[in-house]
């Protein structure tokens, strides 16, 4: 069977990953340097996909290989990745990325 990709089942995987790390839409937004926040929010329903360029930095942002982020027909061999950290490793990153957004740490 040929992959494809799902888009609705994708925008919910990223507002899940987002949730996880408390990250927020305009959070994103600003680190993609998208002109709005929309285009995020068209994610979370399915009505697009972030370009290939914008998928590749999201991986970098959650810090988890692009194959986690997107959802399709075929079983990805990164089934839980989202599952990959514990809450506290969950909030201490969290926390250090608000930090490095307010350019608090040199």
């Amino acid at each position: 069977m040929f992959p494809i990709i799902d888009k609705r089942e994708t925008g919910i995987n990223i507002r899940k990953i987002m949730d996880r790390q408390g990250l927020t839409a305009k959070d994103v937004q600003q680190y993609l340097e998208l002109g709005c926040v929309q285009s995020v929010y068209r994610w979370f329903d399915g009505v697009s996909m972030p370009t290939v360029d914008n998928l590749y930095a999201l991986s970098e942002l959650f810090k988890m290989p692009m194959d986690c982020i997107v959802c399709g027909n075929r079983q990805s061999s990164y089934f839980h990745c989202v599952e990959q950290y514990n809450e506290s490793q969950i909030r201490r990153i969290s926390k250090y990325y608000k930090m490095l957004k307010n350019n608090q740490i040199a």
